[in-house]
């Protein structure tokens, strides 16, 4: 007998992977996250062919996730606070269309739920700019190199990790406290 798996996927692009892998590697009900590429034309890009912003591609993760956990929604409203969805193409210091603000959903009842809680921010006034996230089918998805994966736990007290990464890992803990894991203190 075989049985079906409880995991699904969803595919985020919130500026720097290094952020969001870091962020939703803390979410209970996260299996997995790996961070890669995706949404461009050039099959297998590398790091530096994407930064180049000529590949079309948006630096992005995949997040394997149990929904008997936490749902695709759950993660969708992590997702809209923990980056800037008004920023075009930019996230504090990265710029370029590789750091987009996209939602590449798998699926129409993803789609369908992405659309809607984009909706619910936009008439909540939480941010005062109109929202410019894309919400866009998934075509593709290309890990990164190892160097990139991990990034963050790898190299915490890199100043990038402590000046870009820190703050949001804090606004984690403080706005979604009920859905993280527990810190793990070494």
């Amino acid at each position: 007998m075989i049985s079906q798996s409880p995991f699904q996927l969803a595919t985020l692009a919130g500026g720097c992977f290094w952020c969001t892998e870091a962020v939703f590697q803390r979410l209970k009900g996260v299996e997995k996250v790996v961070s890669g590429y995706t949404g461009g034309t050039v099959e297998n890009p590398t790091y530096d062919q994407v930064c180049s912003g000529k590949t079309g591609h948006a630096e992005a993760i995949q997040i394997i996730f149990d929904p008997n956990i936490i749902s695709y929604e759950k993660l969708l409203e992590v997702f809209w606070k923990l980056h800037d969805p008004t920023s075009l193409n930019k996230q504090m210091y990265d710029v370029g269309t590789e750091y987009r603000s996209a939602i590449f959903y798998h699926d129409e009842k993803q789609k369908e739920m992405a659309e809607k809680s984009k909706e619910i921010l936009e008439q909540s006034g939480y941010y005062q700019k109109n929202i410019v996230t894309e919400i866009v089918p998934f075509t593709n998805f290309y890990p990164t190199e190892s160097y990139n994966q991990d990034y963050y736990n790898k190299n915490r007290y890199q100043p990038y990790c402590m000046i870009i990464i820190d703050p949001k890992i804090q606004k984690l803990y403080k706005e979604f406290k009920d859905e993280v894991k527990p810190k793990v203190t070494s």
